[in-house]
């Protein structure tokens, strides 16, 4: 399967003919990941909300139920998960991805100050200009030896890295629907989403065997 056809229509067809050896959280992570995307494929013109269902689909697909989140960041839960993606890519979806289909993006998402989170932290009082400033351009030279050495994962976890500041700039409301001043991160963030899911899903279902994790809450009686 190439990644041309990596849309809901063809990733349901390839689910309920094998759901029946998924373990039942990845079945659960699946089928809800899918309920999401499809409502993704729906939205043509309203970006923030195709971001928003995009990122509600790959949530279900990568949370697990911990327990102590004060000691486990959600960053740090999707860092991982993103190198389980990769252990499991065998085609190198990703790599393709990210090396020839969004590179360009990419560079622009992580030059990008306005999801950048230390700028905010310091626009918010919480350190100083000099602060932000010194970990954006050690943040960028840091992803720019990963895209001189081709690391993949250490792009894509920068990159989700800035995706999560957007994120939380619409899902808390730090963000006005349609507003002319974000409109490229939030276009260009939807697009990457809209590619990122649809393979996400497809490599969990393959690698079926592999251990995902139990899904935040899970349906009960």
């Amino acid at each position: 399967m190439c990644e041309q056809t990596l849309d809901f229509q063809h990733l349901k067809a390839r689910q309920r003919a094998i759901r029946d050896k998924f373990p039942q959280p990845l079945s659960l992570r699946v089928h809800r990941a899918l309920s999401w995307l499809s409502r993704a494929e729906q939205e043509s013109v309203d970006n923030d909300a195709k971001f928003i269902f995009l990122w509600v689909a790959f949530n279900a697909a990568y949370a697990n139920d911990i327990t102590d989140r004060q000691n486990f960041s959600e960053r740090n839960l999707f860092q991982n998960f993103l190198g389980r993606l990769i252990d499991s890519d065998a085609n190198k979806l990703l790599y393709e991805l990210v090396w020839d289909q969004f590179s360009g993006a990419i560079r622009l998402m992580i030059d990008n100050q306005y999801v950048f989170q230390p700028f905010w932290d310091y626009h918010n009082g919480q350190i100083t200009e000099e602060a932000w400033q010194l970990a954006f351009q050690n943040s960028k030279a840091a992803t720019h030896r990963a895209l001189g050495n081709m690391d993949t994962q250490k792009v894509m976890g920068v990159m989700f890295d800035r995706l999560y500041t957007l994120r939380n700039q619409l899902l808390h409301g730090g963000a006005t629907w349609n507003s002319s001043v974000n409109r490229n991160q939030i276009s260009q963030g939807a697009d990457i989403m809209g590619r990122v899911v649809p393979i996400v899903i497809h490599l969990m279902m393959n690698d079926y065997q592999r251990v995902w994790g139990d899904a935040c809450y899970p349906v009960v009686d």
